[in-house]
């Protein structure tokens, strides 16, 4: 199986001694994981950011509130045409290692999977697209716009198996290249040439699907060269009993979450104009930011995680959750603060219309903080069999959530939407990261959690005096400098834990000697060339 875990890599810090060696390599691998993703996220943030850029500027507000509408409705079925095949990859793959036939089943079954369920949404999409204009925007160029999106969904979702199979296998940087990094490539790409020549946001659509379709094309082949799997779906009869007890509760979570979630995006759409949909748009590309630790971290933790869980290494995979989530907390505590403090600033860049989504981004950064303060809990429970409990938790609180978020669009409008999500979120995470604790004894939490917290609100304190004091560019410039050097000056005074120290000097070791490596074998060629 190609894999990416971590070297053994020696370190100064006596401390290191005292955590085992399946602790120190779990840690390890996930931290580069999270390394490796953290890079990608980033790339594909900005990348996203600049492309609603380029879009708000091209298409004006009404026109853009169109399109944004009808990519949010199409990312919801992103999350729905895997069927839940993404997650089984985590989980099986990795406890399939060495069998190769029955992970050439296990993958079969996933892309078959995709292709069916996408071309089923793809349909319904087709058929309801003049409908659901009628019920939301009202505007001549979100039909066409949406049926050309229906395709998308399918390409999407090859894409996301091609993802998938390289994250199962631990290849950080084969799920970074195709779901960070060139599905926002192709995407900006498209939108900065459409906006160059004119086109309209039908224009636009058209062009996502042609660059999707070449990614899915192109990608297969390279999936299959970099993990050494070969799909197939001889003999998966025998397989797809336990593939879908797996993947189907799973999907049916998926489906409960899109409405635990996201029905914001819906009942802006159904309940607010076209104007307010481009606005919270752009506020669920800024929130995005403020995810990238918990899914950077996430990367690699689920097939760790399932193997420890096949070899009964709990009191391993309790310690690592731990480590893990706290390390998660450290690094986006400081991202919410720069949202919070510089957010009305952020938005602004947009346009003067999105300064309305302030109140709302904040809102919703609240949710991030408890979501990713608990860590990875829904992953844990699917890694851990638990998939049913977390299927039934997922619809009770879809029903919850989409009768709050209702009644609080109605009342306050962005902010209700926002306010909905935020609390679907915590109450959501709250009660897994419980049901973990009751099944599996696993819980994360300890007074170390503190540290983090209060280095935040010493970061807070000092860039809001900075943002009052000074105005201008140089008043957010400053901010960022003082706030960034008071977190971490915090973090150093009430002391580092043992396991974030490994993680950090362990890896920077390691870094350091592949750039030397790469500097050395950059000047061999020079000189052998000269």
């Amino acid at each position: 199986m190609a894999t990416e875990t971590s070297d053994d890599v020696p370190t100064d810090d006596s401390s290191a001694e005292e955590i085992p060696d399946d602790e120190r390599d779990a840690l390890l691998t996930i931290g580069h994981g999270a390394v490796v993703t953290s890079g990608g996220q980033s790339l594909q943030r900005a990348l996203t950011t600049a492309t609603e850029y380029v879009l708000a500027q091209g298409f004006g507000p009404v026109v853009y509130g169109v399109y944004a509408f009808a990519w949010r409705v199409t990312q919801l079925l992103f999350r729905l045409v895997n069927l839940g095949s993404v997650a089984t990859l985590q989980r099986y793959l990795s406890a399939y290692d060495g069998d190769p036939d029955r992970q050439g089943r296990v993958v079969g079954l996933a892309y078959l999977t995709t292709l069916v369920v996408g071309v089923a949404i793809a349909g319904g999409l087709l058929l309801t697209s003049g409908w659901l204009n009628d019920a939301t925007v009202a505007h001549p160029d979100f039909p066409p716009t949406i049926q050309l999106f229906a395709a998308l969904v399918v390409l999407v979702g090859v894409v996301r198996i091609h993802a998938g199979v390289l994250r199962a296998v631990q290849s950080a940087r084969g799920e970074v290249l195709f779901n960070r990094v060139l599905r926002p490539v192709v995407k900006l790409a498209v939108a900065v040439g459409a906006t160059v020549l004119g086109y309209s946001v039908v224009g636009v659509a058209g062009g996502f699907v042609a660059g999707m379709a070449v990614l899915a094309v192109v990608g297969f082949p390279m999936v299959i060269a970099a993990s050494d799997i070969r799909p197939t779906l001889a003999g998966a009869r025998s397989e797809a009993r336990r593939f879908y007890n797996h993947s189907g509760p799973i999907a049916l979570s998926s489906l409960g979450k899109v409405f635990q979630n996201r029905v914001d995006v819906l009942l802006v759409g159904f309940l607010l104009t076209a104007k307010a949909a481009g606005v919270y748009n752009v506020v669920l590309v800024l929130v995005s930011l403020a995810w990238i630790p918990l899914l950077s971290f996430n990367m690699l933790l689920p097939p760790v995680a399932s193997e420890l869980y096949a070899n009964d290494e709990m009191e391993t995979l309790d310690a690592v959750y731990t480590a893990v989530t706290r390390l998660i907390v450290t690094c986006v505590v400081p991202i919410l603060v720069v949202l919070v403090v510089y957010g009305r600033a952020i938005l602004s860049v947009f346009g003067p219309t999105f300064t309305t989504g302030y109140l709302p981004l904040v809102v919703y950064l609240g949710g991030v903080l408890v979501g990713s303060a608990v860590g990875a809990t829904g992953w844990l429970l699917m890694m851990t069999d638990h998939q049913y409990a977390r299927m039934v938790l997922d619809w009770l609180l879809a029903v919850l959530n989409t009768l709050l978020t209702f009644a609080f669009v109605s009342a306050f409008g962005l902010p209700g939407a926002a306010l909905g999500t935020a609390i679907a979120i915590a109450v959501q995470n709250g009660i897994q990261v419980g049901l973990l604790r009751h099944f599996e004894g696993l819980w994360p939490f300890d007074a170390t959690f503190f540290k983090p917290l209060a280095a935040g609100a010493a970061a807070t304190g000092v860039m809001l005096l900075v943002r009052e004091t000074l105005r201008g560019v140089e008043a957010v410039a400053v901010g960022l400098v003082v706030g960034a050097v008071t977190y971490v000056g915090t973090l150093v005074v009430l002391g580092v834990n043992d396991r974030d120290r490994l993680v950090v000097t362990a890896l920077a070791a390691r870094y350091r000697r592949a750039i030397r490596a790469a500097l050395g074998d950059s000047r061999s060629s020079e000189s052998r060339n000269g």
